[in-house]
This record gives structure tokens, sequence and C-alpha cells, in this order.
């Protein structure tokens, strides 16, 4: 059974190496051997991350002659990103309540400071 995309993209997004592929391509199209290069690996390796890559929708392999560049597909990247803004929007109206809270906090205690 295939994940559902978001997972996939999560999945392929989990490894470091993969995401510093990910920011490699965000400065354009790049061939195998370049995208291996900054790495200590053998090229299967990076072959390998390439095809999660792939199967994740994240990248896009080509063919011009005898190179075969790789380029970057965002779109499952704004996928994940607009289910990690759902989380974000929580934790500032968490942090907005925390806020008001600390205010009445100190409003109180110096209300309390004057009585005195």
């Amino acid at each position: 059974m295939q994940p559902d995309p978001l997972s996939a993209t999560f999945a392929a997004l989990g490894d470091p190496t993969r995401r510093a592929i990910l920011a490699r391509l965000t400065a354009g199209d790049a061939s195998v051997t370049e995208l291996a290069a900054p790495f200590d690996m053998s090229l299967p390796a990076i072959s390998k991350h390439l095809k999660v890559l792939e199967r994740a929708g994240l990248i896009r392999r080509g063919r011009e002659a005898q190179w075969r560049p790789c380029q970057l597909e965002a779109g499952p990247l704004k996928e994940a990103a607009g289910w990690i803004e759902t989380y974000r929007r929580f934790w500032e109206q968490s942090f907005d309540r925390m806020d008001d809270y600390l205010h009445e906090l100190q409003t109180s205690k110096a209300k309390d400071g004057r009585k005195h």
C-alpha cells in the first residue's frame, strides 16, 4: 500500500541528506554527480536517496541527451507547509493566551503592591 502523499513527503524529509539535496536543487537543476559531490557516499547511495525523493514527488528526473538533470518539484512541500501552518496558528494562539495571562498576573501583582 502506498502512503498518502503527505506521509511520503515527511518520510522523504526525515533524512538530512535528502533535505540537503533539496536545498541544492533550489539553486537549479543538477546531475546526480553534482548532487553527490558534497557527500561522502557512493553514487548508488545518492541514487537511492533520489528515488525516495522522486517517489514522494519532490523531484523530477529529466533526460537531455546523456545528461539526466534532477529538478525540484515544490508542490508537495507547499502541501506540507500548509499542514504545518495549522499548528503554527495553534502555537501563536497559545502564546497569545499565555501573554494575556502573564499580563494579567503582572497587573494583579502591581495592584497588590500598591495596597501595602
